[in-house]
């Protein structure tokens, strides 16, 4: 009789409902590392409201209604993505009908870490279901409830964090000890914006008003894109 062949990691990374006798679930660990290849995306919390950035790869052939980076979800929050955009459209879309649905049976705007639950649900299902894989994309949240400032990351394994600052993508390394050492309580917009292209740099030291997307989340204003001309003034 030949010998058993031994069980090495590829035994286990083809299902995503199998853990390995280590209690890791590869597909999810690898679609993290799509994530660190993705651009930068950051998301500053500031006195009044919530800074959305991200770096979206532009030539002059390309079109700006194309994908996005920067999402609106509802008036008062927005979502800034790194990973695969189909994941990510179907995410926002997602999320979208759910914040109307909530709208519709309570007569209320939907709390921002409601809808990041939402969307951290539907992520985990992912990783859950046989003949599924996971969602190859991170989210950070960002808006304004009641007048409270929040922001939070979902991972794409379904986990939740909430940040006062966050950085995702092939910029988080360096963009997270800039964050640590330059993110203060009470930050005006103004220094929430700089921070944010600040942190974008740490990704892709190039970048332009073409390539640079951002929005605002204040009570007052709720969602609201910043023009290439705003943009470019914080370059």
């Amino acid at each position: 009789m030949g010998m058993m062949p031994k069980q090495g990691k590829m035994g286990y990374d083809r299902a995503i409902v199998t853990f390995s006798p280590d209690g890791r679930l590869f597909q999810v660990e690898y679609a993290r590392e799509a994530i660190k290849r993705a651009a930068t995306c950051a998301g500053i919390k500031f006195d009044g409201g919530v800074v959305l950035a991200g770096l979206r790869p532009c030539d002059k052939l390309s079109d700006d209604r194309g994908s996005r980076k920067v999402h609106q979800l509802d008036e008062h929050i927005g979502v800034v993505s790194a990973g695969l955009v189909g994941d990510t459209r179907v995410l926002v879309n997602q999320a979208r009908q759910q914040a109307q649905v909530y709208r519709i049976s309570y007569q209320e705007k939907i709390d921002v870490r409601s809808l990041a639950e939402d969307i951290g649900d539907f992520k985990q299902q992912h990783t859950q279901y046989g003949g599924l894989r996971p969602m190859g994309v991170s989210f950070l949240i960002g808006g304004v409830y009641k007048g409270e400032s929040m922001l939070f990351e979902t991972d794409v394994g379904g986990d939740i964090y909430g940040w006062n600052a966050q950085v995702i993508g092939k910029g988080r390394k360096g963009g997270e000890e800039l964050l640590k050492e330059e993110w203060k309580e009470g930050m005006t917009e103004e220094e929430a914006k700089d921070l944010a292209i600040k942190v974008l740099s740490e990704g892709d030291t190039e970048i332009t008003k073409k390539t640079v997307k951002m929005a605002i989340v204040t009570e007052e204003e709720g969602f609201r894109y910043l023009d290439e001309g705003e943009c470019e003034e914080l370059l």
